[in-house]
């Protein structure tokens, strides 16, 4: 008699603890076969603006991630089976080669994802095979909410109130003595593509980034022991997390999120043990708080499907002024409107693939209501340059700074003078990303449009020149 044969398919969930699809096969296969596919649609894919989809920085990042697994795998005695290609076909053709009957996958609720795996589940269902879905992105399960998805409430503030008192966060799935069969298959293994392989060029590294981390579980889990126990920065998290450089002043835990290589339950397993071994705060508490805006995006998600990528967003509440205006978004794109709070953490952006929660509201906020171009461009940019790219997250905040999504407020729009001055007193941020500045003293770096033509000789900026004028007044 034929073994029982599974696929577990790897997606945005690359990591070995807390892995629901990697037990749901254990526990009803004999035989289990890891596969990841590199799907070209996104690694060669442009957004409809003409953006790439993937950036070098997150590109690499998912290869060391996926490199992470596969070593991960094979010390328990198994592999992973890499394909290039389009996922449905390649899925399917090593289902149908090794006689399979199920294939093993983390759900996805948005829509180029509900795509592949719906296409995938067709196609199965031609050869008797099915997909079998699990959950793996949020903290809490939609089963332990006290209402329906459709009937999560629109604002944050009132979702987190109605569950952080009432609903648990169970306990990470022990995966720790877990045995997987040795794989057994008469298809290739393949091997992991390089980034050349896509026109993907390697990313350089930064020495100011405040993300040098690699990707994969292995990482994740290091960096997740160093931030609660080895310098115990949950203590003081909501203190530094308005801050702009350094590795400590946030988690960093949002590009391990985003591929799946930490779960947040274990993340929140841990704060847990901190909050009982050194202490409990307000800071401790904001972590948590930050876990649960990941997961109300994510139901936002769910419950609004395709609305989040609309122009109008969930409340159909389109700006007819917003415009599309390639030369002034390349100026803010590539960090040259002339304002050196904007163009700084746009360079931060560029350079390394990460940028502060602080920086992001504000550059995105400047984008919308500033120059008044269309969110989705400035949306599309995130997608295709942030190391934590994640679907819910990144559109549901653009529907949040836009107006067009999840929140009371009609505009939530940032003075940037105001905010730059306050989270960048002295310039140490500015002077960081645009060294052609460094020389400026603290009441010119975030004006360096109201220097004399005496002061840009003394300190070596001439506007136009070595820095540009302001693209608009924003005193």
């Amino acid at each position: 008699m034929s073994p029982r044969k599974g696929i577990l398919w790897f997606r945005n969930d690359l990591r070995l603890h807390d892995n629901e699809a990697l037990l749901e096969a254990l526990n009803h296969c004999e035989e289990i076969i890891p596969v990841y596919v590199f799907d070209t649609r996104l690694w060669n894919g442009k957004s409809s603006f003409g953006f790439p989809k993937m950036g070098e920085h997150r590109a690499q990042f998912t290869i060391e991630s996926v490199l992470d697994l596969k070593k991960s795998l094979q010390q328990k005695g198994s592999d992973l089976i890499i394909r290039v290609g389009i996922t449905e076909d390649e899925i399917f053709k090593i289902a149908r080669k090794e006689k399979t009957s199920w294939v093993y996958c983390n759900r996805e609720r948005t829509r180029e994802e509900v795509d592949v795996q719906d296409a995938l589940e067709a196609k199965l269902w031609t050869v008797g095979q099915e997909v079998r879905f699990t959950r793996g992105k949020m903290l809490l399960y939609t089963s332990d909410l006290p209402f329906p998805v459709t009937q999560t409430p629109d604002i944050f503030t009132q979702f987190r109130k109605e569950v952080e008192k009432i609903v648990p966060v169970r306990p990470p799935l022990s995966t720790e003595n877990m045995t997987i069969p040795p794989l057994n298959v008469e298809s290739e293994i393949g091997e992991i593509p390089s980034l050349a392989q896509f026109g993907i060029n390697d990313p350089v590294k930064d020495p100011r980034s405040a993300f040098p981390y690699k990707g994969g579980e292995t990482a994740a889990l290091q960096h997740l022991e160093e931030y609660f126990w080895d310098k115990k920065l949950a203590e003081s998290y909501k203190e530094t997390r308005n801050e702009l450089l350094g590795t400590d002043f946030s988690t960093k835990f949002s590009p391990w999120l985003a591929n799946g290589c930490l779960s947040p339950k274990k993340i929140y397993q841990e704060l847990s043990n901190f909050e009982n071994k050194v202490k409990k705060n307000d800071s401790t508490y904001w972590i948590y708080f930050e876990l649960l805006w990941r997961d109300f995006f994510r139901l936002m998600g769910k419950k609004h499907g395709d609305k989040i990528f609309l122009l109008e967003g969930p409340k159909a509440q389109e700006n007819p002024d917003w415009e599309v205006n390639f030369a002034a978004f390349n100026q803010w794109a590539h960090g040259k409107t002339g304002i050196p709070f904007i163009d700084a953490n746009m360079r931060e952006l560029n350079l390394t693939g990460f940028m502060s929660n602080r920086g992001r509201q504000n550059v995105a906020s400047f984008l919308v209501h500033d120059l008044g171009l269309n969110w989705k461009m400035g949306a599309e940019y995130f997608e295709y340059k942030l190391l934590d790219y994640d679907p819910c997250s990144n559109w549901c905040n653009w529907n949040y700074i836009a107006g067009v999504g999840s929140d009371p407020r009609e505009n939530r729009v940032f003075n940037i003078a105001g905010q730059a001055s306050k989270y960048d007193p002295d310039g140490t941020y500015v002077k960081t990303w645009l060294p052609e500045l460094k020389a400026l003293p603290e009441d010119k770096i975030h004006h360096p449009e109201t220097l004399s033509a005496f002061e840009m000789e003394e300190y070596g900026v001439r506007l136009d020149v070595d820095y540009p004028s302001p693209m608009l007044d924003y005193h």
